[in-house]
């Protein structure tokens, strides 16, 4: 993790998201935005050269190699828009059924567009995941 390039940058957030060339894809990044702002109360932050994002927490891998990353976060990438939900999706079976188009990972959340899913479920999502790492990585 020494060389870990995923890190908090003094980038500007609203530079990046101008400089996305896709309009909708620009238009939804400034939504998400808004909405990870108001569920987490914190600033976004720049981590790396394309992650949007808020919060903060430590953690230490089994190895003993330890890292920050955000809290919650999104990139609005070329193919789709990758949403960083820490916790994962195992305990999120039933609101991801009601989310609307999309794929998950590991912690990433895929849509094409948020055109193509609800916005509150998608928001309720992204709150049960900030207050479950909140519990889980305190100050």
């Amino acid at each position: 993790m020494s060389d870990l390039k995923t890190r908090p940058t003094d980038a500007s957030v609203e530079a990046f998201i101008d400089a996305v060339d896709h309009p909708r894809r620009r238009e939804d990044a400034r939504t998400l935005l808004k909405l990870m702002h108001r569920v987490t109360g914190e600033d976004p932050v720049m981590w790396g050269p394309s992650i949007v994002g808020y919060g903060r927490y430590h953690y230490r891998y089994a190895s003993g190699q330890e890292a920050d990353w955000p809290v919650v976060g999104f990139s609005p990438r070329k193919q789709n828009l990758s949403i960083y939900i820490m916790t994962g999706f195992e305990k999120s079976v039933e609101l991801l059924s009601r989310l609307g188009k999309h794929k998950t990972g590991k912690s990433c959340l895929y849509i094409n567009k948020l055109a193509d899913v609800d916005l509150d479920v998608l928001e309720i999502l992204v709150r049960a995941s900030v207050a479950a790492m909140k519990r889980r990585y305190p100050d």
